[in-house]
């Protein structure tokens, strides 16, 4: 019914002591995407993965990256990242009064610009940008730290949101979903019509490295 789910693996997760090892072992399993959160202690109460932290890891791999910006005024800060084409690019709804203008400075740049809505923010927003963005990412928690419970109301929401794309006969945006991925989460988002999974403590992150490879074989059958 839907196309070939892809994951998102969620570097805010990882252990730098194991990065390179980590980094392989994704290239091995070919892992589609490294999910980066760029937090700024302002949007959201933590600081997360920045520029030079980008830059190292562009040396490290070529897999693409799914940048997400929980910052605020995104639009005055996106030049300095360095985005490349194959990226993703989330900037929150929440997080600026110029959405449109936020998203027309980040077009330009030629990589996938999605939309982010946290999980009390209703999908009526998306309604007058959808012509503006290649995807939207659909939180299931509050931003800002791994590990949380998903918000249970954001099921029924990524059914409405599905909807609205039908509706709106945009069903060519991608549809991410964010936080607490598990892969019984997964299976249900994926029946809803989720594409992207960002992946992190709840999936392939867990336990040590030498067992992210096996982490990830058990996610991807749950994305079938």
């Amino acid at each position: 019914m839907f196309g070939k789910s892809k994951i998102s693996a969620s570097m805010m997760c990882s252990n730098l002591l194991d990065l390179k090892e980590t980094i392989d072992i994704f290239e091995n399993e070919k892992i589609d995407y490294l999910h980066i959160d760029m937090m700024d202690g302002e949007f959201v109460p933590n600081f997360g993965l920045g520029v030079d932290y980008i830059r190292g890891l562009r040396e490290l791999t070529s897999i693409p990256l799914d940048i997400h910006l929980m910052i605020k005024n995104p639009e005055y800060k996106i030049r300095w990242i360095g985005i490349k084409k194959d990226d993703i690019v989330s900037i929150h709804y929440e997080s600026t009064y110029q959405v449109q203008r936020a998203l027309d400075w980040l077009k330009p740049l030629g990589c996938k610009c999605f939309l982010a809505v946290n999980p009390a923010t209703p999908i009526c927003v998306l309604e007058e940008v959808l012509d503006y963005i290649d995807g939207i990412n659909l939180l299931m928690v509050n931003p800002g730290f791994a590990g949380q419970k998903i918000v249970k109301s954001t099921l029924k929401k990524a059914e409405k949101l599905k909807n609205m794309l039908i509706e709106y006969n945009k069903e060519n945006l991608l549809f991410q979903v964010d936080g607490n991925i598990t892969p019984e989460n997964g299976k249900k988002l994926k029946k809803i019509g989720a594409e992207i999974f960002v992946a992190g403590t709840s999936s392939i992150f867990k336990g040590t490295v030498e067992e992210y490879a096996n982490n990830i074989d058990v996610f991807r059958s749950a994305l079938i």
